[in-house]
């Protein structure tokens, strides 16, 4: 029978009647959580019967392309420039004086676009207090608002001064004691959270995972043309994939560790640096110094869509930390997307990082220590055995690193509204 409404009227009704959900974030969608997270997750919910919008800084807003637009049915919205400007590799910081007008200026243009972006659902990615403002407004009117911490923010950021880190440990202490519930990706961060949240308020604990689309674009030839751009054929290769920043990424102790024992004991090794960042010259000069600079590949920032193909043109990856609370709160996507490529990753034995790898020593040594991460990595060099049944293993499991199969949890969170 036919219905008794014409068929656009019945569509748009059903769309009214979808949850509208709002991401408020700052930084953009290309940016490490926007690209490991904050996208997948706007992305899938739609899949989910969401309609999805985000509100976000960029990092070169002057010269964004485009400011507002529709992607896979996420609006998207670029509002304002965030804390720090990134272009190509490089990574700029601001004065202290323009550092506060950007921030002022950003955080007025973040809330007002939170204020006329109706939804029935505000979600905080990350709570600093360019979007903390913007929530303290929404839960002031009686918005449903919730929080995503994916990092510990005063620890992990560059800061010019003390009272910055402070204003930032300030939203990161009081913000999950009012909003409605929280997501968190380790559970460093659920355990640090948990006392600040009132016990009738959800925390969701969801890992970072990769989106399974950018596995699917990865083919043969795409590999083989990054293997032949950076001269990779003939050597076996390690690749670190992403930030240059020495304060939250530890590349300087795979420098170390690749100087001091890999290159010694494999000959043919190279190791592949991919990535931004602000100390970017000073780990040039650091390869110099350690006599490698032969030996090291420092390829710059690439494009989200070409990251698979370098962990795919690899041997093994890396993922250099210390023994800090900055690793212990990070669920780094670096270990999902080698895995999604079926390539073996050492990393520091800390947080979450071993059930994440399911224990595998190979693939484990004591956080801090360069000297163990060289020996951990001419182990895998040397031992096509091991990396082939780490590949296998990490192709049987492929499944569990997709984020299509971490949206449900998340959105769990949700259920008391």
């Amino acid at each position: 029978m036919a219905p008794d409404y014409p068929v656009g009227k019945q569509r748009r009704d059903r769309k009214d009647t979808m949850k509208r959900l709002t991401f408020i974030l700052t930084q953009s969608l290309e940016c490490p959580s926007g690209l490991g997270r904050y996208w997948p997750l706007a992305h899938g919910l739609v899949e989910r019967g969401y309609r999805v919008t985000v509100l976000a800084l960029h990092p070169d807003f002057a010269r964004v392309p485009e400011r507002r637009f529709s992607r896979d049915g996420v609006e998207i919205r670029y509002v304002g420039q965030m804390h720090v400007r990134k272009s190509a590799s490089d990574k700029q910081y601001f004065g202290s004086l323009a550092l506060l007008w950007i921030s002022a200026l950003a955080t007025l243009k973040l809330t007002w676009a939170a204020l006329t972006t109706p939804s029935e659902i505000y979600h905080i990615g990350k709570p600093h207090p360019m979007n903390g403002v913007a929530a303290i407004v929404l839960l002031a009117l009686g918005r449903n608002v919730f929080l995503d911490c994916d990092d510990i923010e005063a620890t992990s950021n560059r800061f010019g001064g003390g009272w910055q880190r402070s204003v930032v440990a300030w939203f990161e202490e009081y913000l999950p004691r009012w909003v409605r519930g929280v997501t968190v990706n380790t559970t460093f961060l659920r355990d640090r959270v948990s006392p600040l949240v009132p016990e009738d308020r959800p925390i969701v604990l969801v890992p970072n995972a990769v989106d399974s689309l950018r596995c699917q674009a990865l083919d043969p030839a795409t590999v083989a043309d990054v293997r032949r751009k950076h001269q990779l054929d003939g050597h076996r290769v390690v690749a670190y994939v992403g930030s240059m920043s020495l304060t939250n990424h530890a590349v300087d102790l795979l420098l170390e560790g690749f100087a001091g024992v890999v290159a010694d004991k494999v000959s043919d090794a190279l190791l592949l640096l991919v990535g931004g960042g602000e100390d970017l010259p000073a780990l040039k000069q650091l390869a110099i110094d350690l006599e490698v600079s032969s030996r090291v590949c420092f390829v710059g920032r690439v494009p989200p869509g070409e990251v698979m193909a370098y962990y795919a043109g690899a041997d093994v990856a890396a993922d250099p930390v210390r023994d800090d609370e900055v690793a212990q709160a990070r669920s780094p996507l670096k270990l999902y997307e080698s895995l999604a490529a079926a390539i073996p990753i050492i990393t520091g034995d800390i947080g979450d990082r071993r059930a994440a790898l399911d224990g595998d020593s190979l693939m484990l040594v004591p956080a801090g220590d360069a000297h163990a991460l060289g020996e951990a990595i001419v182990r895998l060099l040397e031992d096509p055995d091991a990396r082939e049944r780490i590949r296998r293993w990490a192709e049987s499991h492929r499944e569990q690193f997709f984020w299509e199969n971490r949206i449900d949890e998340f959105a769990r969170v949700y259920e008391t509204i």
